[in-house]
């Protein structure tokens, strides 16, 4: 069973589309909600999850402003005592190929959903250690994941995303701080006109909120790349080939190149538990033998 009731959450964007959804879903299940975002929707949605029996209070001011989500986070300890769930959702679009795209809209991009979500994290983090519990969810794209046409800043952004959450749930588990991230497909204003009609149909923002539910209760997962979209759920995840080791000092371009076909052989591969796995690997696979702990 998915049980709420008196935790705390902060969803940013939450005046419309996904952030929507996902503030009325976690209001549902019996979590204080605090909707921000910057104009009347944040209040037109609390009140609709007030009116509904729940509790909400609106927050409005812009994630890249870091004294206003310190603020806003202020303000949310000292009505509620505590901020248990950040889910990181307001985001922007600026779309264009890369030759034509003005350095200005790469760095709105990046200070929108890089660093607004940077400004929440670091707004809620001393809470949450203090606490002993956390979720933080970031918003990453299979845009970012994957690359797409005409959004280098978008794509940029929300990679950076998943390097984000990646760290902070390694350095915020000992504190019970689970951080995840959902690449969301959904028909919202910044996808109006960007896909065809009959598929934004499918592509309810409430057909990907229950996403959320799954990466912020008790027993959510941490470092989960979750996928949502008209009602399909999947998980990406990066991994580590096996690779080859080539000898020499230096080693041979020629036989890398040479053997390429096994350097990208994906049986085998992993998901690397941490960065410097990837050097623990290489190094053994060069021979090195990790000298014997004192005592062990």
């Amino acid at each position: 069973m998915i049980n709420l009731k008196d935790r705390v959450a902060i969803v940013t964007g939450a005046g419309g589309g996904l952030g929507r959804a996902y503030a009325l879903l976690l209001a549902h299940y019996g979590a204080r909600v605090v909707v921000n975002d910057l104009g009347a929707g944040a209040e037109a949605v609390a009140q609709e999850i007030i009116a509904a029996g729940g509790e909400a209070q609106a927050a409005l001011c812009s994630v890249t402003d870091a004294t206003g989500v310190q603020t806003m986070v202020a303000d949310t300890l000292k009505v509620w005592g505590g901020v248990d769930i950040l889910i990181n959702n307001a985001g922007i679009l600026r779309d264009k190929s890369f030759v034509k795209m003005s350095l200005d809209d790469f760095r709105l991009v990046i200070d929108v959903h890089l660093m607004g979500s940077v400004n929440c994290c670091k707004a809620v983090w001393e809470a949450m250690r203090e606490q002993k519990y956390g979720r933080i969810v970031m918003t990453t794209s299979s845009s970012g994941l994957y690359g797409n046409f005409g959004q280098s800043n978008y794509s940029a952004a929300k990679m950076a995303l998943v390097g984000l959450m990646q760290t902070l749930a390694i350095e915020g588990g000992k504190y019970g701080i689970h951080a995840n991230a959902i690449a969301p497909t959904a028909a919202t204003a910044m996808t109006s006109g960007v896909l065809p009609e009959e598929q934004l149909r499918l592509l309810q923002p409430e057909f990907v909120a229950p996403a959320i539910l799954a990466l912020v209760g008790e027993d959510a997962p941490t470092r989960t790349i979750l996928c949502a979209g008209a009602g399909s759920f999947e998980a990406a995840n990066i991994t580590l080939t096996k690779g080859i080791h080539v000898a020499g000092n230096p080693p041979a371009a020629e036989e890398l190149v040479a053997r390429w076909a096994e350097v990208v052989d994906r049986e085998g591969e992993i998901v690397p538990a941490y960065g410097f796995t990837q050097s623990e690997i290489e190094l053994k696979k060069a021979g090195y033998v990790a000298p014997e702990k004192k005592g062990a």
